[in-house]
C-alpha cells in the first residue's frame, strides 16, 4: 500500500495535478500569476473555460496555451471576473459622498485609484461620483486591471442599454445629485459614456499579484477581488494598498471581504464599518 495513504494523506487527483501545472504554465510562459487564487473559484471557472472552448483536458488546454498565443486572451476572460455594475452597492457609494469626499475636499488635488477595474463599471461610477461633488478635475484616476480586454472596454464605456435601468436605480440610492442620463447616449441598443468622464483616467495593466506600488494614493477601490485570492495572497494585495495609500487616506473594500483576518490589520482603522471602508493610520 502506497505510504502517504497508509498515513492518511489525501492525494491529488489527476484533474488537479493538470490545474497545477496549467497554472504554473501560464504564469512561466506569459507571466500572469494565478497559482494563489483560492482553488475552488480558479478550478469553477477553468471548468467552464475547458468546456466553453472545447479542450478535451486541462492537459490539452495547457498545450495549446503554450503553443499557441491566440489561446491566452481567451482564457483571461474565464479567469478574470468581468460581472459588474454601475453604483454596484449603493451605500457604499453613498458613504463615499457624505464620509470619505469631506475629507478629500481638504486637498488640493487627489489621486483615485480602482484595482480591478473590470470593464470600467466602478471607474465611471466614481468619476460621475466626484464630478457630482465638484473634484472631478482635481483628481487623477488609474484604473488597473490583468485582462486587456477589460482594460480596452473600460476605455470604451459603452455597455448594453437593457443595464442602464439598475444603474440608475442604483445612482439615485447613492445620493445623486443629477441624473444619470446627462453622462451617456443611447446607441443602437447601448449606453456610450460621455468621454469626459474619462479625460482624467490612466488605464494601465498592473497585477496585484506581482506588480508594485502606486505611490500617494487618497482613495483606493478594490471591490470583489480579493475574495478570488488566498489568505497569502490578499495580504500580498492589502500590503500593496497600504504602501501605496497617502497618509490617512482611504481603502474601500467588498460587502463580502474584509481586513479582519490580515496580518495588515493594524495598520487601518475602520471608517465606515458596515461599507467596508477604511483608513490608513498613521505610520
Amino acid at each position: 500500500m502506497d505510504a502517504a495513504i497508509m498515513q492518511g494523506q489525501v492525494q491529488p487527483g489527476v484533474e488537479d495535478i493538470e490545474i497545477q501545472l496549467l497554472l504554473e504554465a501560464l504564469y512561466q510562459r506569459y507571466h500572469y500569476d494565478f497559482r494563489h487564487y483560492a482553488r475552488a473559484s480558479i478550478k469553477r471557472r477553468l471548468v467552464q473555460a475547458r468546456g466553453q472552448l472545447g479542450f478535451a483536458s486541462f492537459s490539452a488546454m495547457q498545450d495549446h496555451l503554450l503553443h499557441d498565443p491566440a489561446t491566452l486572451p481567451r482564457l483571461l476572460n474565464y479567469l478574470t471576473v468581468q460581472v459588474s455594475e454601475m453604483f454596484r452597492d449603493p451605500g457604499y457609494f453613498r458613504a463615499l459622498r457624505e464620509k470619505v469626499i469631506p475629507h478629500l475636499r481638504t486637498y488640493p488635488s487627489l489621486k483615485v485609484w480602482v484595482a480591478g477595474c473590470s470593464n470600467g463599471e466602478e471607474l465611471y461610477s466614481l468619476s460621475i461620483l466626484f464630478r457630482e461633488e465638484g473634484l472631478d478635475q482635481r483628481t487623477l484616476f488609474y484604473a488597473t486591471d490583468i485582462n486587456p480586454n477589460a482594460l480596452q472596454a473600460a476605455e470604451a464605456g459603452i455597455y448594453p442599454l437593457d443595464q442602464i435601468r439598475k444603474f440608475t436605480q442604483n445612482h439615485q440610492q447613492s445620493g445623486a445629485r443629477s441624473s444619470l442620463s446627462d453622462y451617456y447616449t443611447a446607441d443602437y441598443g447601448r449606453a456610450v459614456f460621455d468621454k469626459s468622464l474619462r479625460s482624467q483616467v490612466v488605464f494601465s495593466d498592473h497585477s496585484l499579484v506581482t506588480d508594485a506600488v502606486f505611490a500617494e494614493m487618497h482613495l483606493i477601490s478594490c471591490r470583489n477581488v480579493l475574495i478570488y485570492f488566498d489568505r497569502d495572497l490578499q495580504d500580498r494585495a492589502l500590503g500593496l494598498f497600504r504602501d501605496s495609500l497617502a497618509r490617512k487616506g482611504f481603502l474601500g473594500l467588498g460587502s463580502k471581504e474584509s481586513l479582519r483576518f490580515s496580518c495588515h490589520a493594524p495598520s487601518f482603522a475602520d471608517f465606515v464599518r458596515e461599507e467596508k471602508i477604511y483608513q490608513r493610520r498613521e505610520p
